[in-house]
This record gives structure tokens, C-alpha cells and sequence, in this order.
């Protein structure tokens, strides 16, 4: 693969700590310059920030023009989600304006399915160093500029691994629940092209449920930040259970609020984009409030 670069000038909506650090990804790494750099399907990318100006430079399988528009959803017009958004309230509109440069990552279904089963009860640094080491073991070399770096590893590649191989690789608990749903995976007992064909967002969540390791925050998740892209699905984690309580339950005792009531409330508040809403409201809470 050659070397490849690409500019967007004049970009707005396109923040690299708001996307890379909202909690939607786990293979992208700031660097000294502030620039980050992540490995995507068999892409290493180099992503940076100079004025206004959004520069793409790394090794891609493909375009890199067509890999990054699809891959950071730069059809997709956020001014006027956030227009749309910032008229439900003036706590949206400030959480907007924490993270005005959000966008949700188009993320492969199976990778995502995996990092999020790992994501359970983890912290971020851990889980990065988890899916790092499932790489590196299991998926393909990539170098650039002399740097060894990993593509997250095939159904088949990973299916190779033992319930012993992944707890030998920090899993925990979770390695039971990767073994399994691999498997699942790769006999084809779980159908990833099925569930990308399928319209009905209860009947993916339905589905994603029957695999080991996935509840309905992470199935949530994966609905949101895969290539799935639901956007109206709004994952619920104990941030948001926070920022929803503390900006319109006000339940003394924030543990006691019901998931289905944020659900409820988010829905009629903010509709088709409650997965942007909760972004925006997750990372102003985590980063910011």
C-alpha cells in the first residue's frame, strides 16, 4: 500500500479530541503534535488539525478520499443536526457547544460487536490495551514510516483463539463471552450481512442480545457507532444516567433511576437523534460539567 493524503479546508464539525475521545472508539491515539493516529479495516491514518483544515495522511486499501467520507461520515450535515438539536433546550445547546466537533464514526459491525462485549465494566485505557493485544496476536502487520501496527483480527482470525488464549490476554471475565460470540460469528450461527440488511432497529437490538456478552447498553453502543448507524438508539451508561438525572429527573438518588424512564424521556426530547444527544450530553458530562 502507497501513501496517501487528503484535505478537507474550510471544515467545520470536525474536532479530533471530540470524535477520538468520546468514548465511540478504542484504536485511535493522540500524539505529541496533538494529531492522532488509528488503524481502520487495513487503513493506518495520520489524522490532523491545522487552521481550519482537516488533513488525512497514512497507507489506505482503496481511496483515501472515498475511505475517509464514508469512514467519518462527511456526508452527513451536523450544522444541521446541531441546529435541530440545540432548539430542544439550553442544556443541549451548551453540551452542543462543549463538543461542537463530534461526529459518529461509520466502525465495522464485528469489531464493534468485540470492543464493546470488552468494553463491559473496563475503563478505557484497559480496554484500548486489551483490543491492542487482540490485534497484535491475531491480526494482520501493517507498517508505515517503520511503525508496526495491527488490523483488528477477522471472525476466522480470532476464531483461532481459546477461552485460555484470550484470558492470557487480560480479558477477565469477558473471555468466555469473546470465545463464544466469535465462534457464533464465524459458524455463520450469528449472521453479521443479515443483521446490516435488516430495517427494524428492535429486531437488530433483539438479535445483538442473543450474543454472549452483549446487554442493551452494548448493544446500543454497537448500534450507534458501527456502520448499523442508529441513530436514534441512546445508550445509557452511569454519565448519562447522570446528566439525565441531574438535568430533568432530579432523583435524589441518582442509582435509583430507571433506564427505561431516560430512555422514555430521551425519545420524546430528542427523537431520531437521541444518539447524537446522548454524545453530545456524554462527553460535556465526562469532559466538561
Amino acid at each position: 500500500m502507497k501513501e496517501q493524503k487528503y484535505i478537507i479546508e474550510n471544515c467545520d464539525s470536525f474536532e479530533l479530541k471530540h470524535i477520538f475521545d468520546c468514548g465511540q472508539c478504542f484504536r485511535w491515539n493522540e500524539n505529541k503534535d496533538g494529531s492522532y493516529t488509528g488503524v481502520f479495516g487495513k487503513n493506518v491514518l495520520n489524522v490532523n488539525k491545522e487552521n481550519n483544515n482537516v488533513i488525512f495522511y497514512g497507507v489506505c486499501k482503496g481511496n483515501i478520499q472515498e475511505i475517509c467520507t464514508d469512514y467519518f461520515d462527511l456526508k452527513r450535515d451536523y450544522s444541521e443536526i446541531k441546529d435541530i438539536l440545540s432548539k430542544v433546550d439550553d442544556h443541549v445547546k451548551k453540551s452542543i457547544e462543549y463538543g461542537k466537533g463530534i461526529r459518529i464514526l461509520n466502525q465495522d459491525l464485528w469489531e464493534m460487536i468485540i470492543s464493546f462485549i470488552i468494553s463491559a465494566n473496563n475503563n478505557i485505557p484497559r480496554i484500548k490495551g486489551i483490543i491492542e493485544r487482540i490485534c497484535k496476536k491475531y491480526g494482520d502487520k501493517i507498517v508505515w514510516n517503520g511503525i508496526e501496527y495491527y488490523s483488528f483480527p477477522t471472525p476466522k482470525q480470532l476464531s483461532q483463539a481459546s477461552i485460555e488464549d484470550l484470558r492470557g490476554l487480560g480479558l477477565g471475565f469477558r473471555d468466555i463471552r469473546v470465545y463464544k460470540t466469535t465462534q457464533k460469528i464465524y459458524t455463520k450461527e450469528f449472521d453479521l450481512d443479515s443483521l446490516k440488511k435488516e430495517e427494524n432497529s428492535n429486531i437488530i437490538r433483539e438479535k445483538l442480545l442473543t450474543l454472549d456478552g452483549v446487554g442493551p447498553k452494548v448493544a446500543d453502543c454497537i448500534m450507534l457507532f458501527s456502520s448499523l448507524k442508529r441513530l436514534e438508539v441512546f445508550p445509557i451508561d452511569v454519565w448519562v444516567r447522570r446528566v439525565m438525572n441531574d438535568l430533568y429527573i432530579k432523583n435524589e438518588d441518582e442509582t435509583k433511576v430507571n433506564k427505561k424512564q431516560i430512555e422514555k424521556l430521551a425519545h420524546e426530547k430528542y427523537g431520531d437523534l437521541a444518539g447524537l444527544a446522548q454524545q453530545y450530553l456524554f462527553y460535556w458530562k465526562r469532559e466538561g460539567a
